[in-house]
């Protein structure tokens, strides 16, 4: 979904839990903070800035910035030649092209990620899923499943492998 249809999905129950780009309104939101994501200038193969590791915004100064256009419909104009795209990485190899390429730009400000939920949506299994987001195991003492006991657990790696016990 774009960044403007992410809080409206929170909203209206479409989603129970979204990874979002920030910033983002937080008012009855519980929001964890994830990771940061590099942005990246996407333009033509041929274009001389895809002959470098990295570029700079000054570097691309004379470019025509396509802002405001869905990243699809901004990919297909510098394809044409309309201009450069600057996006998050992940959006950029997601829609990567034979005839684009990115590069990432060194002093651009990073995209952060997180993932956010109603506060007033007690679902236990949204509840575990946060658990393991911020590193709990089954084992852990503030899961809601049991704990797994010993006999539980296959006795061998093959056993757990194939689901038969390992020949002797």
């Amino acid at each position: 979904m774009t960044e403007a249809e992410q809080r409206a999905a929170i909203d209206q129950h479409r989603v129970d839990l979204c990874f979002v780009r920030l910033p983002l309104e937080q008012e009855g939101l519980h929001l964890i903070p994830l990771y940061e994501e590099v942005a990246v200038v996407v333009v033509p193969r041929d274009h001389p800035a895809s002959l470098f590791p990295e570029v700079s915004r000054d570097d691309l100064s004379d470019e025509d910035s396509l802002e405001g256009f869905e990243p699809g419909e901004a990919m297909d104009l510098v394809a044409g030649g309309a201009g450069v795209v600057f996006l998050p990485q992940s959006v950029a190899r997601s829609l990567s092209r034979r005839d684009l390429v990115y590069r990432p730009v060194s002093d651009a400000q990073p995209t952060r990620i997180g993932l956010a939920w109603l506060r007033d949506n007690p679902d236990e299994l949204i509840e575990e899923f946060i658990g393991i987001v911020r590193g709990r195991t089954v084992n852990s003492s503030r899961s809601s499943r049991p704990p797994s006991t010993p006999s539980s657990e296959p006795k061998s790696r093959s056993a757990k492998r194939t689901g038969r016990p390992r020949r002797r």
